[in-house]
């Protein structure tokens, strides 16, 4: 089965680009793989604290994904994967779609302020051309109607 690849961070335009995966998926019987990544300098301290801080992270992004995970099952009818990868957020995302065949779209939402789209819509533009799947950037200022609309 094809599979839509978000990734779930922190940010504000997440929330688009999972409404946008949940409903294509929907609409195309494909699935959605959910990845999360702690980034090295959350644990890069003493053993016994790196440990605690890793547990804390995966604690925090269980709960998110739980919470996307309920909505997805409830409105869409679609049971996501959770994967949780550590390293930098870049290399891990490009390693996991290049170790998963069944990965079709990687789905990054957009900031909408004067800082730019974000990092990652940013350098994984930038290699875009080099990546074996496509990326859809969902705006992240786009309303619930609009990404009904579009999907």
């Amino acid at each position: 089965m094809r599979k839509f690849l978000v990734v779930l961070d922190d940010s504000r335009e997440c929330l688009n680009a999972m409404r946008f995966a949940a409903m294509r998926a929907a609409h195309t019987s494909a699935g959605v793989e959910i990845l999360s990544i702690i980034p090295p300098d959350e644990f890069n301290h003493w053993i016994g604290v790196s440990e605690v801080i890793k547990e804390e992270a995966r604690e925090r992004i269980h709960a998110h994904f739980e919470v996307f995970a309920k909505w997805m099952r409830d409105r869409q009818g679609i049971d996501p994967e959770l994967v949780i990868r550590e390293g930098e957020p870049l290399q891990e995302i490009i390693a996991h779609i290049e170790t998963n065949p069944d990965i079709g779209v990687l789905v990054l939402g957009a900031g909408d302020d004067r800082k730019g789209p974000g990092p990652l819509v940013s350098q994984l533009s930038r290699s875009s051309g080099s990546l074996p799947i496509p990326i859809t950037i969902v705006p992240g200022d786009l309303s619930k109607e609009k990404l009904e609309a579009i999907t």
